[in-house]
């Protein structure tokens, strides 16, 4: 996407969120300046910079978890069909499931503080980047396999060389997918038991203080992030996949 066209789509969103803010006339929606000027205020007098940071150590915490699990687990069922069969029927049983509803399960089990969170959305990312880097592996031609080996490469350098590079494109596309779904249940797991984050600075100044310009403020931040997180996606994208983008 072009910088040109993405301005082009922030002017226009602002164009009608001040339109239907002048229409409706109500302070459950205020104006863009006004949201503005309360984003620039929580961040340099308030505490949304403190909030924006919990959330976003919450999200690349769990992350990396996710990589870090998923991807070896994901490579060995592609390459290994026996135990691909009898792992896979659990996969499919539980891939399904959304995830949210694990959220009060993990909260009785974990308690408080950053874990139950960072473990929502690590189940979340750990099934998706699984089966796309299962698939991917499994998909790899075998002329190319045994081309490697018949250069005395064994199974780690064929981890490493061929099926590790080969997957990177289903995990930066698993990251892509999931990156919408996981701050959406983040903003759900920061309603419970925290006093930081931008899930629980929202539903304070939404619902409780109803300060709505802050609440808004909030909802920006969060915004912010996931477009952060899908752009970095695609910068790593350009530099870790670069053959995908030679047409």
């Amino acid at each position: 996407m072009k910088r040109r066209d993405l301005l082009y789509a922030v002017l226009a969103l602002l164009a009608v969120w001040w339109l239907a803010a002048w229409l409706i006339q109500q302070p459950i929606l205020p104006s863009p300046l006004t949201v503005g000027l309360a984003f620039v205020d929580g961040l340099i007098h308030g505490d949304l910079l403190g909030h924006f940071l919990a959330s976003l150590w919450r999200v690349l915490a769990s992350t990396a978890l996710a990589i870090a699990v998923a991807v070896p687990i994901g490579l060995v069922l592609g390459q290994s069909r026996r135990l691909d069969h009898w792992v896979s029927p659990v996969v499919y049983l539980l891939y399904p499931i959304p995830k949210v509803v694990f959220v009060p399960i993990i909260l009785l089990f974990f308690g408080l503080g950053n874990l139950p969170k960072i473990i929502i959305i690590f189940l979340i990312l750990f099934f998706q980047i699984l089966v796309l880097v299962r698939d991917q592996a499994a998909g790899i031609r075998q002329e190319l396999i045994q081309s490697v080996r018949s250069l005395g490469a064994g199974r780690r350098a064929l981890f490493r060389f061929v099926y590790l590079p080969a997957s990177l494109p289903a995990i930066l596309t698993a990251l892509r997918q999931s990156v919408g779904t996981a701050v959406a249940v983040l903003y759900i797991a920061e309603l419970f038991a925290t006093q930081w984050g931008l899930g629980y600075y929202i539903y304070l100044n939404g619902t409780t203080l109803f300060d709505y310009p802050a609440m808004y403020a909030g909802i920006v931040a969060m915004s912010l992030m996931g477009l952060g997180l899908y752009f970095t996606v695609d910068w790593l994208q350009r530099k870790l996949t670069p053959w995908q983008l030679a047409h």
